[in-house]
C-alpha cells in the first residue's frame, strides 16, 4: 500500500445521471460564482507537460501516480482546456479523452491542434463509453470532473470494464473538508456546513451551469470498492507554499481543496 492517507463522438441522453447537473446557464454575463469545480481544470492556467491534480498543489512530476506513460492507452475523463490531454500526449501517451460539454470538446481540440500533438476526442457522458474495448485501457485518470456526477458508481463500472487487469485509476476530487469552510472568510475561516451535509453546491459561469457533489471520503472509498477497485494511495494534498494562483485561499491552509486517490482494477 503507497501513501495511504497522506496529508467517434456520442450522442448526450438528457436526464443522464453524468449531465442532469450539467445545463447551459440562464444568464451569459454572469460572473463566476460557487465552488472551484465551477471552473477548474477548464478555466485554469494548467501545465502542458505535466498533469496537474488540483490548484496550488504538488504536480505528478512529485506524486507520481500515474508511473510511465510512453506508449500507454490512458483514457481522460473530462478534457478540461485540454491541458492535461496535451502533457500526457507529449509523453508518449495514446490519449482517448471524454466530456459531456461540446464547450470544453471543442476548447480543448484548440489547445491541442495548436500544441499539434494527437488526442482522441469524445464527446460523451462519463458512465457512456461503448467506443472503448474492455480490458484495453492502460491508465484511466481525471481531475475534478468527477464533482458534477451524480452516479459515481455506474462510473467506476464503466472505468473497470475498460480498464486492463490490475491498471490504474488515478483521480482528484474537491476534498469534502474543504467544502465546509468559507472560503471568502477570515484566517482562521467560518465553518459554514457540516462534513455530513450531501446537499449539492451550486455553480455557474457565463456558460454553464451546474452542482457540485459532495461525498465523504469513505463514499468515494466504498464506491471504487463495489465497482472491484482496491483504493491504494489517497492523498489529502497540502498547499506547496508556491506563488498562489487566483484559486488559492486562506481556507486551504486549514483543510486540504484537492482529495486525490487512486484505485487499482481487481477482477475482470
Amino acid at each position: 500500500m503507497t501513501d495511504l492517507f497522506r496529508g467517434s463522438p456520442g450522442n448526450i441522453t438528457a436526464g443522464h445521471p453524468t449531465t442532469r447537473n450539467l445545463s447551459a446557464a440562464p444568464d451569459a454575463g454572469a460572473p463566476p460564482t460557487g465552488p472551484i469545480s465551477a471552473t477548474y481544470p477548464g478555466g485554469a492556467d494548467q501545465p502542458t507537460d505535466v498533469i496537474a491534480y488540483g490548484p496550488d498543489i504538488a504536480t505528478e512530476a512529485q506524486y507520481r501516480l500515474l508511473g510511465s506513460v510512453e506508449d500507454k492507452r490512458i483514457l481522460q475523463l473530462g478534457c478540461g482546456s485540454g491541458a492535461e490531454s496535451v502533457a500526457l500526449a507529449r509523453q508518449g501517451a495514446r490519449v482517448i479523452a471524454v466530456d459531456p460539454s461540446l464547450r470544453r470538446i471543442e476548447a480543448a481540440r484548440a489547445h491541442i491542434e495548436q500544441a499539434e500533438v494527437k488526442v482522441e476526442l469524445h464527446q460523451s457522458d462519463l458512465a457512456e463509453l461503448p467506443f472503448v474495448r474492455a480490458d484495453s485501457i492502460d491508465v484511466a485518470v481525471s481531475v475534478f470532473a468527477l464533482a458534477n456526477v451524480d452516479d459515481l458508481d455506474r462510473v467506476f463500472r464503466q472505468v473497470h470494464r475498460v480498464l486492463r487487469p490490475e491498471c490504474v485509476f488515478v483521480f482528484s476530487l474537491p476534498h469534502p473538508a474543504y467544502a465546509m469552510l468559507d472560503p471568502d472568510g477570515g484566517d482562521p475561516p467560518a465553518v459554514i456546513r457540516s462534513y455530513f451535509d450531501r446537499a449539492g453546491r451550486p455553480w455557474s459561469t457565463d456558460t454553464e451551469q451546474g452542482e457540485e457533489r459532495v461525498r465523504t471520503i469513505a463514499e468515494v472509498h466504498t464506491s471504487l470498492a463495489r465497482a472491484n477497485f482496491r483504493t491504494d494511495t489517497i492523498i489529502e494534498a497540502e498547499p506547496t507554499g508556491a506563488p498562489p494562483s487566483r484559486y488559492h485561499t486562506a481556507a486551504m491552509g486549514w483543510a486540504p481543496a484537492t482529495l486525490i486517490m487512486r484505485g487499482r482494477k481487481e477482477g475482470v
